[in-house]
Parts: C-alpha cells; structure tokens; sequence
C-alpha cells in the first residue's frame, strides 16, 4: 500500500511569524513587499495605530472587521466620520473598541488627505524621506538585529506629530515601513527576501 505523505514546508521563514497562518500568510505574501497604493497605506496606518501596545496578530485578526468598520479604508470617508460613528464603532466588538485609538484613525484620516493635497500622493510624501526616494534592502542575519525604530523613521514620525498625526510614534512609524516596503527586513536566509 502506497501511503502519501503530508509536504512539509521546506521553506525558512523569519522566525518572528512563528506558526499561526494568518500571521504565516502576512509574513509571504506581505511584509516587506513594496506599497505605492495610497488606499493600501492609510489601511497600515489605521491598523498600525490600532496595534499600539497590542500584538500585530491581535490586529491581523480582526483586520476584516476593521476593513468593513473603517469604510473599506477610504480616507475620504473616514474623515468624514462623525460622533455617530464613534459612538458605533465603540459598539463594534470586530475592533479595538479604544476610542482614542478610534478619534485617532478619523483625525489621521483628515491629515492623510491634506498630506494628499500638498504632496500628490501620500506615497510621494513618505519616499521624500527615504535616501534616492526608494526602499531600503537591510541585510540582518536573524530578527535580534531587527531594530524597533530608527533615525528616518524618528524623523518621519517627528513630522508626521508635528503635522497632528495621533498614535504614529517611531516604533510604530517603523512598523508601518516594515509592512509596506519601506524597508525590507526580511532577515538573508529567510525564503521571502
């Protein structure tokens, strides 16, 4: 009798995903891959936001619930919300029911869009920052060496408070870089470099 045998997963992955497959998903086929979709962008700055002081898996989880509550991630709409609309989204157990984190998405909304205006796109005006205007590609060895934070997202997330931005620290300035591209820290052995 001829037994199949399950295949494994010859594949080397950073390990900070560890073995969840929503997280296992997010890792392949999204960290650290390019972004330049605005819509894209203000989603990882809504959910970014949302994640201070949480897991990002807590997050991932319930990204669903935050795509259908925050108006399919349409900065315009969002920043339209209004005290109503807090008052909903404090009923809605499918989110992060913080409601400084909530008045946070709505006024980063508003600020996404006058980044918008003043720069063409809110993609152009975060690779004003970037050396060359494009990603960078680091070369860690294993995820120790990953930082938390670094001097260009210090002065992104410096410009970005100073323009009004809420809950958009370097830590998670840094993270929002990591998940659409900005930088790519998949670490030199990991399959999806």
């Amino acid at each position: 009798m001829n037994v199949s045998r399950p295949q494994v997963d010859s594949l080397t992955r950073c390990s900070w995903c560890g073995t969840d497959p929503l997280y296992v998903k997010y890792h392949d086929e999204e960290w650290g891959k390019e972004v330049h979709d605005d819509r894209v962008l203000f989603e990882f700055l809504v959910l970014e936001s949302a994640q201070a002081g949480l897991s990002w898996l807590t997050i991932l989880k319930r990204r669903e619930n935050y795509r259908r509550a925050f108006a399919d991630f349409d900065p315009v709409k969002v920043a339209q919300f209004t005290d109503e609309n807090i008052s909903g989204l404090m009923q809605d157990a499918g989110i992060i029911r913080n409601k400084l984190k909530i008045e946070a998405a709505i006024n980063n909304a508003k600020l996404f869009l006058k980044v918008q205006e003043e720069f063409g796109s809110f993609d152009k005006y975060l690779y004003s920052f970037m050396p060359e205007g494009k990603p960078l590609q680091n070369t860690f060895a294993n995820a120790k060496e990953i930082p938390a934070r670094t001097e260009l997202s210090d002065a992104i997330s410096r410009d970005m408070k100073k323009r009004g931005f809420k809950f958009f620290g370097t830590t998670i300035c840094y993270a929002h870089m990591q998940a659409t591209g900005m930088v790519n820290d998949h670490i030199l052995s990991c399959s999806f470099r």
